[in-house]
C-alpha cells in the first residue's frame, strides 16, 4: 500500500502554489501599471469637447463651433489689418445675435453669425450663412463709422445693427476683449481646445487634408499668409511674417494668432499638433493644453528656419 504524503510534504506544495499564484499576481499588476502608465503618458482619457479662452485671471469657455466661428471672424480683421478694438465690437455683436453660432433662421429673415438680413441688402441668405462673407460685411459698415474706435462697444455695435435692444452689445464687451487678446496674438497661448478624443481622426471618424487647411487659410487671412509645404506630408508650415514684413514682436505676435487659429480650428480641420517657438497643442493630449517643447516650432536639424517663424500644424493622417 503506498504511503500517505506526510503533513512536510503537504505544507510544501500548498507553500508553492501560494508562491506561484503570488507571483502570477504581481506579474499581471505590474503589466497593469505599465498599461496605466502608458495611457497616462500618451493616451490619457480625453477631456469633453471644448474651447477655452484664458487670460489675466479669467477663463470664458467655448464650444468648438463658437471658437472656430470666433477664429473665422479675427482672421478676417487681421486679413484687413483693422486694430484690435474693431474684432471686439465684431465678436461682442456676435456673440449678442448669436452666440458665435452661424444660424440658419432668425428673427424675420435674418440669419448668420451676425444676423443679417437679406432685405436690408446684407446679401442673399447663401452669402450671408458664409462667416467670411458675413464678417467682411459687418467689417465694410463698421469701418464707415467715424472713430468708431474710440465709441463705446455698444455703440458702435448698434450703429451698424440698429437693433431694437441697443444697449445688450454692453453685456459681452469683457468676453470679447479677452477672445480677441487671444486671436489677434496679443496674449500667447491663451485660446485653447479639447477634442473630446485621444486623437484628432478618431474625435471626427475621418483624416485630415493639408489642401483644406491651405485653403481656409488663405481664404480666411488672405494673400499676405502664405502657407507652404513641410518635410513632413502631413504639416503646413505657415511664415509668421509676412511677406516684406519684419521679425520683431510684430511677426510673433501673428504667429501666435495663426496658431490659436488652427487650434480653434482643429476639429472641423482634423488638426493632431500645432506648433509655434517653443510651445505645441496636441490633439491627443489637448487636456494639457499648450506644452513647452524642446524642439522649436517643431523643427530639426541644422537647416530649420529660426525659433518664432513658423506655425506647423499637423492634420491628422
Amino acid at each position: 500500500m503506498p504511503e500517505s504524503p506526510s503533513p512536510a510534504s503537504k505544507e510544501e506544495k500548498r507553500g508553492r502554489g501560494c508562491g506561484l499564484r503570488f507571483a502570477a499576481g504581481f506579474i499581471v499588476l505590474l503589466a497593469l501599471a505599465g498599461y496605466l502608465a502608458y495611457r497616462f503618458e500618451n493616451h490619457e482619457n480625453p477631456a469633453a469637447a471644448g474651447c477655452t479662452v484664458k487670460t489675466d485671471g479669467n477663463d470664458l469657455t467655448l464650444d468648438q463651433d463658437q471658437a472656430a466661428n470666433a477664429a473665422t471672424i479675427a482672421a478676417v480683421s487681421i486679413s484687413r489689418g483693422l486694430p484690435e478694438r474693431a474684432l471686439t465690437i465684431a465678436l461682442a455683436t456676435a456673440m449678442q445675435e448669436s452666440r458665435l453660432v452661424n444660424l440658419d433662421t432668425g428673427d424675420r429673415d435674418s440669419l448668420g453669425l451676425f444676423q443679417q438680413r437679406p432685405s436690408q441688402g446684407w446679401g442673399t441668405a447663401q452669402q450671408i450663412q458664409d462667416p467670411v462673407y458675413a464678417s467682411n460685411a459687418f467689417f465694410d459698415s463698421l469701418v464707415k463709422i467715424p472713430n468708431y474706435t474710440r465709441l463705446p462697444v455698444t455703440v458702435a455695435a448698434q450703429r451698424v445693427q440698429r437693433s431694437g435692444y441697443p444697449e445688450a452689445y454692453a453685456q459681452h464687451e469683457t468676453d470679447a476683449t479677452m477672445v480677441a487678446a487671444a486671436l489677434t496674438g496679443r496674449d500667447e497661448a491663451a485660446l485653447s481646445c479639447t477634442t473630446g478624443a485621444n486623437t484628432a481622426y478618431s474625435a471626427g471618424g475621418r483624416l485630415g487634408d493639408t489642401e483644406k487647411v491651405t485653403a481656409l487659410l488663405k481664404r480666411e487671412f488672405g494673400s499676405q499668409v502664405r502657407p507652404r509645404d513641410d518635410s513632413d506630408p502631413r504639416t503646413v508650415a505657415v511664415p509668421s511674417v509676412p511677406p516684406g514684413g519684419s521679425t520683431t514682436g510684430a511677426g510673433k505676435q501673428r504667429g501666435w494668432a495663426l496658431a490659436q487659429w488652427a487650434v480653434a480650428h482643429a476639429h472641423d480641420l482634423k488638426v493632431e499638433q500645432v506648433s509655434f517657438g517653443d510651445m505645441r497643442w496636441q490633439a491627443k493630449k489637448s487636456g494639457k493644453g499648450w506644452q513647452k517643447t524642446s524642439d522649436p516650432s517643431g523643427t530639426k536639424g541644422a537647416s530649420a528656419p529660426a525659433v518664432d517663424t513658423l506655425v506647423r500644424i499637423t492634420v491628422a493622417r
